[in-house]
């Protein structure tokens, strides 16, 4: 037990530090100490994320014991299943600005002088295309089942994947209070339309 929460510990102090660095008060914040060179900041959050949850990963104990193993050929049904998690994570990617995402183009911006301060790290623009239309976190959903569908699940990638869930369900509702402080009217009637999570393949324009 003491294993499995020192697992979900880890989990949050990994969301905490990642949806706080996210808010757009800290980010505020940082715009008075360093200005314009908050365009470097998404590219940083990126790399410093990464290595966090890669760390997190590294330290958390290991519990060997078995949850459960699907055997053959129901195995390889999990298997497929995943793929077309990974697919659907890979569609989700071709659906927004990647560099963009991994803030190549901020710092692109920045150095043309073309950046406004004001933007934070955030793009300026909202647009819905592709996974995005089915539902409003196609990113998580997609990650969800991609982590879920194991053929063979044991104590610490279940404690994980319950963790990571739950963590993944909690940065949606923040992330949805900062998009519609930042995109206003256009996102708030873009969450009547489509739903968060459990995605629908068809799509009614906006008036």
């Amino acid at each position: 037990m003491l294993r499995i929460l020192i697992v979900i510990l880890g989990v949050a102090l990994f969301g905490i530090l990642h949806s706080v660095m996210a808010s757009l008060g800290f980010k505020r914040k940082l715009v008075e100490i360093i200005g314009e060179k908050i365009a470097f900041y998404r590219l940083f959050y990126n790399l410093f994320s990464t290595i966090i949850f890669f760390s997190v990963l590294a330290l958390i104990p290991k519990m060997g014991q078995i949850v459960y193993r699907i055997p053959s050929p129901y195995g390889l049904i999990v298997f497929a299943l995943q793929a077309l998690a990974f697919f659907g994570l890979i569609w989700t990617a071709k659906s927004f600005d990647v560099w963009e995402f991994i803030g190549i183009k901020q710092i692109l911006r920045y150095i043309k002088g073309e950046y406004n301060v004001e933007e934070l790290d955030e793009s300026p623009d909202f647009r819905i295309s592709g996974a995005f239309k089915c539902c409003r976190h196609p990113a998580y959903f997609f990650s969800i089942l991609f982590i879920g569908l194991r053929p063979e699940m044991d104590v610490t990638y279940l404690t994980l994947f319950i963790a990571g869930t739950i963590y993944f369900l909690i940065g949606a509702y923040f992330e949805e209070k900062k998009l519609v402080k930042i995109y206003g009217k256009v996102y708030a009637e873009y969450q009547k339309k489509v739903p968060m999570f459990l995605p629908v393949f068809f799509f009614t324009k906006r008036k």
